[in-house]
């Protein structure tokens, strides 16, 4: 496949992954990542800036959430594999390498990829999360781990998903309002949660842990832009100010005053300024 050419789905390891391609075919290639529990729908507001400013946007739907990927099993959701996801999607696109960006569990995955393969991403932003290594040290060293007991409560089996989907996934909806989400896209992503399979799939991330924490997130030596929200309930200020130091290439921390966690959605204007701006650093 030569690069410019269209793809709105492709296929890794008998999944069938979901992808939105959008701007100038032969433009500079964004790599867009949701979180949990997103889907692509959430770049919806970015995209069409970056579609302007001649850049070209992938956005899939990630592993649990594009309805023919959502594999049984904890293991098959650990760091490692959605890494190889998004590899997967830049060979079906014909791309060498690309811009990535990736908010909440999609930043977990830029900063994998910009880790372990640093010749496939040109840039990287990471919206909210700041570098595993640094969350890690947060969570014995500042407000991080109670910031993060719902990540306890997802590993147990079952229990999550009948509390977030009772009365038709009031549970999750209200989580998600209270977390300052519009409630029209609460709304959006609790009908994709409701889909069989679709919660536990996307737990899923959360569960494989485990496995995910045997192979360290080691030191990123790409340009890197990590923004962070004050009004995040979920990530706090100690590992956003750690992450520079494992950092080795040209490195910015841009704060957004007042935004909660879900920065896609609510600074939208922001974020394709901001990412417009690194990527022309390296044109």
């Amino acid at each position: 496949m030569r690069q410019g050419e269209r793809v709105d789905s492709f296929q890794r390891d008998g999944l069938t992954f979901d992808v939105r391609d959008a701007g100038p075919a032969d433009g500079e290639p964004v790599v867009l990542l949701h979180g949990f529990p997103q889907d692509s729908a959430a770049w919806d507001q970015v995209t069409p800036a970056l579609n302007q400013a001649g850049l070209r946007t992938l956005a899939p739907d990630q592993r649990g959430y594009s309805p023919m990927a959502r594999p049984r099993g904890r293991a098959r959701y650990q760091l490692r594999e959605t890494t190889a996801d998004v590899l997967a999607l830049l060979d079906a696109a014909g791309l060498e390498s690309a811009h990535v960006v990736g908010h909440d569990w999609g930043a977990v995955v830029a900063w994998g990829l910009a880790a372990w393969h640093p010749d496939r991403v040109r840039t990287l932003t990471a919206l909210s999360v700041p570098h595993p290594a640094a969350m890690q040290k947060a969570f014995v060293t500042s407000d991080q781990g109670l910031r993060s007991l719902y990540m306890a409560l997802f590993q147990l089996p079952v229990v999550p998903e009948l509390l977030l989907l009772a009365r038709d996934g009031a549970g999750l909806r209200r989580t998600l309002v209270r977390a300052g989400l519009p409630e029209r896209l609460a709304d959006h992503y609790v009908a994709r949660m409701r889909e069989p399979g679709a919660l536990s799939a996307a737990l899923g991330w959360y569960r494989a842990l485990p496995w995910s924490s045997r192979e360290p997130v080691g030191t990123v030596h790409v340009p890197t832009l990590h923004v962070w929200s004050t009004g995040d309930a979920f990530l706090g200020r100690s590992a956003t100010e750690a992450t520079e130091d494992l950092c080795r290439a040209d490195y910015r921390l841009e704060i957004l005053e007042g935004v909660s966690h879900w920065i896609p959605e609510l600074a939208a204007d922001r974020v394709a300024e901001l990412v417009t701006a690194h990527v022309r650093t390296t044109w």
